[in-house]
């Protein structure tokens, strides 16, 4: 199955999570898990929030990001990849004063 983002219509989130700012995403989901390309500019993040029934893959694709995870603080990338499993708490930060944060991510719901 190919999904194409091109013809899914961003969505602007605003304090998504109770972040910063407003996130960009692209989303699809066939009812049980989520696919997203997203995007975050400058001084933008997505909140600390915590995956209750789910997890969360994370690829940054351009740009660099700072992820809370549990009590930690993890930096990130191009080419590298955040894991969120079930029952942990994280948040995703666009770490440049100057570049967008660009990410794939998939939440993987647990039944």
């Amino acid at each position: 199955m190919t999904i194409d983002f091109t013809l899914i219509p961003e969505e602007h989130i605003l304090h998504f999570k109770d972040g910063l700012g407003t996130t960009i995403t692209r989303n699809f989901t066939d009812g049980t898990n989520k696919i997203m390309q997203g995007r975050l500019n400058p001084g933008c993040s997505i909140g600390l929030h915590r995956h209750e029934q789910n997890s969360e893959t994370i690829l940054i694709l351009s740009g660099h990001a700072r992820c809370l995870y549990d009590d930690r603080e993890e930096l990130l990338s191009a080419g590298q990849c955040h894991y969120c499993p079930q029952g942990h708490k994280h948040s995703l930060i666009n770490a440049s004063p100057t570049e967008p944060l660009t990410y794939f991510a998939i939440v993987a719901e647990h039944h």
